[in-house]
């Protein structure tokens, strides 16, 4: 069976990876491998203390934090290097700390089907010496952070497969084939982003989902001990998440204004830096700094889909990720390989519909 998929985001990589252990299957990535928003990505697994009301949100988001358990062990049992993974903790932080107990309570109903919680406590921030401007948070110990493009480049080797690079034109074929860059394939997977409208309008299709530009830098300190501090979530778009060797990282920007633009917005950056200063004052001391942007994906009424195409059989798709794409699109991906090779995954795609989102022009 020949399959192709279009994305090397993190669904498309993880699909690529889990395919690769499936016998009899033939696989092409395609990636025009610009604006990627997993690329530009340093994530935080921490999805248990959200209020949203969207029951299935949250039960994807529930079970993507605790794939990322099965994923990194198949990753190390296949000889590849894990360290784009930490369970290094998380501080969540309120401007009204008060609400933290009510949070904290909120928190500890999950415990039960979410251990992967860890430790659950307040505590003072004299324990936490590194940052400053606040005075309590709330901890939960199995919060991680990942790097997004180190995770999906490791995915994408790891699976073996060929990866092409440029935009593409998916064209049905009579005999329910699909052609793409001049090669036939029997099913194709769709995980291209804030782009998939680009794909499938094409072919008299109505997509609902829309860009969303977002900017981080990442701050690099010489001899500073960054591997064992936890990631800091202050209320707002702000997180000032650190990796080992001295790096900091700190965004993401959420502007909903820019289209697909990739052009690094100094302004918006210092912003953020300058809000982080508040948290994390070394941020003032001599440093270097790079920046990454990309763009995430959003529905327009927030919420991620996946499944199959309706009126194109055997073109599944994932779109509309938004900021928490680390966190469900491993588990996306794995789902997504489950639907292509006809047996049950763990998400049901119709609590996901993608007639909601993408509908045939009359």
């Amino acid at each position: 069976m020949k399959i192709a998929i279009v994305g090397a985001g993190i669904v498309g990589s993880t699909a690529a990876y889990y395919l690769s252990k499936e016998k009899e299957v033939e696989v092409t990535v395609f990636d025009h491998g610009l604006g990627q928003a997993t690329k530009a990505a340093a994530g935080i697994i921490s999805p248990w203390f959200s209020k949203r009301r969207n029951k299935a949100w949250y039960r994807m988001a529930r079970l993507g934090a605790d794939f990322y358990q099965e994923l990194v062990s198949d990753l190390g049992n296949d000889g590849y290097d894990k360290s784009f993974y930490d369970q290094s903790g998380v501080a969540l932080l309120k401007k009204d700390d008060s609400k933290l107990d009510g949070l904290y309570e909120h928190a500890e109903t999950r415990l039960e089907e979410s251990p992967i919680i860890g430790e659950l406590s307040i505590k003072n921030a004299s324990t936490l010496p590194e940052f400053t401007g606040f005075n309590r948070y709330l901890y939960a110990s199995g919060g991680a952070r990942v790097e997004g493009a180190e995770l999906t480049a490791t995915l994408i080797k790891a699976s073996g497969f060929e990866k092409l690079e440029g935009q593409v034109t998916l064209s049905p074929l009579d005999d329910g084939t699909y052609e793409i860059d001049g090669q036939t394939f029997d099913k194709v997977i769709l995980a291209c982003g804030a782009w998939l409208g680009q794909t499938l309008e094409p072919l008299g299709f109505e997509v609902d989902v829309r860009p969303q530009k977002g900017q981080l830098r990442d701050y690099f300190f010489e001899g500073m001990d960054t591997g064992k501090l936890p990631v800091l979530m202050p209320e707002g778009e702000l997180d000032v998440i650190p990796f080992a060797g001295g790096k900091i990282s700190v965004g993401a920007s959420h502007e909903n204004d820019q289209g697909f633009d990739l052009t690094v917005d100094e302004a918006v950056l210092e912003v953020l830096e300058e809000e982080a200063k508040t948290y994390f004052p070394d941020l003032s001391t001599d440093k270097s700094f790079s920046e990454r942007v990309g763009t995430r994906a959003y529905t327009s009424d927030f919420s991620p889909f996946f499944g199959e195409v309706p009126e194109l059989k055997n073109v599944f798709v994932a779109s509309g990720l938004g900021s928490s794409g680390l966190t469900t699109g491993p588990l996306i991906g794995k789902n997504l390989v489950d639907l292509v090779m006809n047996r049950p995954g763990n998400l049901d795609s119709t609590d996901y519909p993608v007639a909601n989102y993408i509908k045939k022009q009359d």
